[in-house]
């Protein structure tokens, strides 16, 4: 099972800008979920002359029991938005926050 968690899903129909790695080709348990991937993506969405791009920044889980892809943040978030919201996350222990968010949306999907 495949969700995409977005008002609009075709904001991500698309390859990423780019892609940060939190976690992968390991494994862990979290509520019988097994986490086998933990990825930040970027969408660049537009270009405005002042401010700069407006980025799309998603999370992405992947588990034995599908994937979640949801929206982190968005907005004119300046250079190098996707590598910033890496280090908060990992200076603040925001990963285990993003596997819980997606392991809450999962198992909404599959009651």
């Amino acid at each position: 099972m495949k969700i995409i968690d977005l008002h609009n899903p075709e904001r991500v129909n698309k390859s990423p800008d780019d892609v940060e790695i939190l976690m992968s080709s390991g494994s862990f348990v979290q509520d019988e979920f097994v986490i086998s991937k933990v990825e930040l993506r970027l969408y660049n969405e537009r270009q405005d002359d002042k401010l700069g791009a407006f980025s799309l920044i998603t999370s992405f889980v992947e588990t034995d029991k599908g994937s979640v892809e949801m929206i982190f943040d968005e907005g004119f978030r300046g250079d190098c938005p996707l590598k910033r919201t890496k280090d908060f996350l990992i200076s603040n222990l925001g990963i285990s926050a993003l596997v819980l968010r997606s392991i809450i949306c999962l198992r909404e999907k599959l009651d």
